[in-house]
């Protein structure tokens, strides 16, 4: 379960992604492993959210929250069904049955 570290809590918008059960992964428009991470759940016919943080007025201010909240400075940063997944490597580690069943616990298939 994700616990909050921050001495303030993030802005109500990216609150609602925490709300969600769908996958939802943090990213950057040119990061190869961010590439990799949405091909993956592509691959597997996920349904998912995803935010460019390179793309957003305050994606540098929401990629420090996301570093107070779970620790992980890089991207692509993933949360499915509630719970912080990590990074590319960490979702790839999950890749084949055991992978289906979080994104079929999470209602993403």
């Amino acid at each position: 379960m994700l616990r909050f570290k921050l001495s303030r809590l993030p802005p109500l918008w990216l609150l609602d992604f925490w709300l969600t059960r769908l996958p939802v992964v943090f990213s950057k428009s040119y990061c190869p492993y961010c590439k990799a991470t949405k091909s993956t759940l592509d691959r597997h016919g996920a349904k998912y959210e995803h935010l460019e943080l390179d793309q957003e007025e305050d994606g540098s201010e929401l990629q420090n929250a996301l570093y107070e909240i779970t620790g992980q400075r890089t991207v692509p940063n993933v949360f499915i069904n509630k719970d912080h997944i990590g990074g590319n490597s960490d979702l790839q580690a999950h890749e084949g049955r055991d992978l289906d069943d979080l994104l079929k616990a999470a209602g993403a298939l």
